[in-house]
């Protein structure tokens, strides 16, 4: 055993014998079947926090020569799989976190480094089959192969920090992608090459140095859905186990959306909330804001409109092809939002190809980014939000109306559209503090339509429903009417208590540009809908 080649299971113990583990050796069954396939080649990218490390360590634990782990993945999911015997601690596995190399070799070639380090190790335990005076690393590999038939599995953590830490030295980057290449590539000594990172593949133009790789991104994890985060399911069940309220862990950690599991949390946040026993933004323990302000300052077409969209409750088309799977080249704003996605602080609809702020922990990040300045005019209508949101509850129409015209005033220069979209996000944002309180549902199904936007009160707010109807150039009362005529409360009779009906119009002709707004308030009994 070694520190590159065949590692202890010590940091899967570790995760198993937290407080907290979500069994995900399932996963392991799915490598199996790859071992010496044509897809043996996996690069998985994710954000921060979302358990990158801890499969590495997992598989580590699984496969390494180094350790004896049948005790460890007792009782398991992959325990009951037919493969798990037949591969248990039979491979030769080289783990490698390239971020560490990358902070060890300093002004020293990363590449030299790397092997000078990984031959060291390994010659201690192949000393009998060492190739004398060889610095080459896949040399050796290919020497102790050729003696010995001994197969080798490449776990390699972190490897886009090349990517991430030297944006600018294109030259190193080049030179650690055709290394990898060269050490991978139809090599007979790789059984199994399993990459993690933020960022997928770098490209070079059309081509790229690493196009073996099958990859599963943020914008498509295929079969690794359920690996990625924490499902519904397993929150549900950590929240029953640690009495704290679901549908609050949902509205702080949940957003994130695959084909088939719609559902996502995210796990490092779900794991303090439950131990910690708080709902907070644990995002900043490992990101801070100031990373994120870089990016949302690049106003590429309309970037900081979209972004204000978003922070309304809106969605953004996006396409996420041209993305060149660096943190520096951005052709289009296209490019900043798929990095975004890819870093965690939007989450992506593949199927609607659109990407949103996917929760309240996501949306303390934005607005912790806008609070440094240049979001004057986004931020004094965040700052006004609670107060419109009371005026509302109290049903005070004419603040409301006056609350909405001074939000829609200052989103005009940020949101350069003149519609009924730009009046829903504009509204979107004057009620943004209502999202602590409040789930917002835009288009919101009902009886013979779609309402424009539905504030739902989370379990034991003790607030009321909203169900907001938007118009321009007609009347309040006519918005009001619409939400009558046309059933839009229907959808909420299995809510019990109070709803608000909000008709909101904006007058686009006269000089002043006015908001009107006027308010009713009905509660659900068993008889149905009852105004008072």
């Amino acid at each position: 055993m070694g520190i590159y080649l065949n590692p202890k299971n010590k940091g899967f113990q570790e995760a198993v014998c937290s407080e907290i583990y979500v069994d995900k050796t399932e996963l392991i069954a799915y490598t199996n079947k790859c071992l010496n396939t044509e897809e043996k080649y996996i690069c998985v990218s994710r954000p921060r926090r979302f358990g990158k490390s801890m499969t590495l360590k997992m598989l580590a634990a699984y496969y390494s020569r180094g350790c004896d782990s049948k005790k460890l993945f007792a009782g398991y999911k992959i325990e009951s799989d037919k493969t798990f015997h037949k591969y248990l601690n039979q491979y030769d596995v080289i783990y490698l976190n390239m971020q560490q190399f990358l902070l060890k070799a300093k002004k020293q070639n990363l590449i030299v480094y790397l092997e000078q380090a990984v031959i060291a190790d390994i010659k201690r335990i192949y000393s009998e089959h060492f190739p004398a005076q060889e610095t080459n690393l896949v040399s050796v590999l290919e020497q102790i192969y050729a003696e010995t038939d001994r197969e080798f599995i490449f776990l390699i953590d972190e490897w886009d920090c090349v990517m991430r830490e030297r944006q600018e030295a294109e030259d190193l980057q080049k030179e650690y992608l055709d290394f990898l290449r060269v050490l991978l590539k139809d090599q007979p000594y790789v059984a199994l090459a399993y990459m993690t990172g933020i960022l997928p593949v770098k490209k070079y133009g059309k081509h790229s140095a690493l196009n073996m790789f099958r990859e599963y991104s943020m914008t498509s994890q295929k079969m690794f859905e359920e690996y990625t985060g924490f499902t519904e399911e397993e929150v549900k069940v950590l929240c029953v186990r640690f009495g704290m309220d679901f549908e609050k862990t949902s509205s702080w950690y949940d957003g994130y959306q695959f084909k088939r599991f719609q559902h996502i949390y995210n796990p490092k946040s779900v794991v303090e909330a439950m131990s910690c026993q708080e709902f907070s933004n644990y995002w900043t323990a490992t990101e801070t804001y100031e990373a994120l302000k870089v990016y949302m300052d690049m106003d590429y077409d309309g970037l900081r409109s979209d972004i204000a969209h978003m922070l309304g409750g809106g969605r953004v088309e996006v396409n996420t092809k041209s993305f060149q799977n660096d943190m520096h080249t951005f052709k289009t704003k296209d490019d900043v939002l798929t990095l975004l996605i890819h870093l965690g602080y939007l989450a992506y609809d593949v199927l609607a190809k659109e990407v949103y702020i996917p929760n309240r922990e996501i949306i303390e990040e934005f607005e912790n980014a806008m609070s440094v300045g240049g979001w004057v005019e986004i931020m004094r209508i965040l700052q006004a939000s609670e107060k419109l949101l009371e005026d509302t509850i109290k049903g005070n129409a004419e603040h409301v109306a006056l609350a909405l015209d001074r939000a829609h005033t200052e989103a005009a220069s940020v949101l350069t559209y003149n519609d009924e979209n730009s009046m829903a996000c504009a509204i979107g944002l004057a009620y943004y503090s209502a999202r602590k309180d409040y789930v917002l549902v835009r288009e919101f199904p009902t009886g013979k339509g779609f309402a424009d936007l539905v504030f739902l009160p989370l379990p034991h707010t003790n607030k009321p429903a909203l169900l907001v109807e938007l118009k321009y150039d007609k009347s309040a009362d006519t918005a009001l009417q619409q939400i009558k005529n046309r059933k839009y409360t229907q959808s909420l009779e299995c809510y019990s208590g109070e709803i608000l009906l909000v008709g909101v119009n904006y007058d686009r002709e006269a000089a002043d540009k006015p908001h009107s707004c006027v308010i009713e308030r009905y509660v659900v009994n068993d008889g149905g809908f009852t105004e008072f």
